[in-house]
């Protein structure tokens, strides 16, 4: 699975990885829809360092469509409710 972190590049991680990165993002669509910034910001920063640390970050000449978009680390709350809603950017 290719995974791109919005301004940080593109990384393949294991498919294996998938069900903790959706338990993660799941846990961010909960947290933005009551407004919890604090645990929000927490938990895509736990989502990125899961990627960076299992992933292997591909070189930025390779041109591979992503599979999931990650919005960068300094998402406001604002931002993310537009983008963490419903089952969040790991489809169920």
């Amino acid at each position: 699975m290719i995974i791109r972190i919005v301004g940080e590049g593109q990384y393949k991680v294991p498919s294996s990885l998938f069900d903790e990165l959706n338990t993660i993002d799941n846990r961010i669509v909960e947290l933005v829809s009551v407004e919890n910034e604090e645990e929000f910001k927490a938990e895509l920063s736990r989502l990125m360092d899961k990627i960076k640390s299992n992933g292997t970050h591909l070189d930025d000449s390779d041109i591979i469509e992503s599979d999931i978009i990650v919005p960068p680390e300094d998402l406001s709350l604002q931002e993310a409710k537009e983008i963490f809603t419903g089952v969040g950017i790991f489809e169920d």
